[in-house]
């Protein structure tokens, strides 16, 4: 290779490259800041069950609030998603949030009526009246 081609392989990778770059081009700013933009949710089983999981490791934790934040995650994902309705109201009972707590069994209960647990939820639901 001469140098002539040799410069001007380096002459064209220098011009190509960097237009090729995606990080090179600028892009335009978000007219609205998007971290305040309103999350829009559509039904996604994945995504529910792994807000679900993510929960179960900040309940072991014992970070309600935290496992609170993401069992409410599972459910915008999945309404019918009944093990988050019933950990969600167990956090909220932890938070002291009894309106929340009992919100959010009677939802599970609603979701899952025939769930073996059911009973217990129930009894749950008549002492808080």
């Amino acid at each position: 290779m001469t140098r002539f081609q040799l410069f001007l392989s380096f002459l064209l990778l220098a011009v190509i490259l960097p237009a090729q770059d995606p990080k090179s081009q600028q892009a335009d700013p978000p007219e609205e800041d998007e971290s305040l933009a309103r999350k829009e949710y559509a039904f996604n089983p994945l995504q529910a069950t792994k807000e679900l999981k993510i929960g179960d490791f900040y309940s072991k934790k014992k970070s309600w609030k935290a496992a609170g934040m993401r069992y409410e995650e599972a459910v915008k994902w999945d309404p019918n998603l009944a093990e988050a309705w019933l950990k969600l109201g167990d956090a909220r009972e932890k938070l002291n949030d009894r309106k929340g707590a009992r919100d959010a069994w009677a939802k599970y209960l609603e979701v899952a009526p025939d769930a073996k647990n059911a009973p217990q939820i129930r009894k749950r639901l008549k002492m808080d009246n």
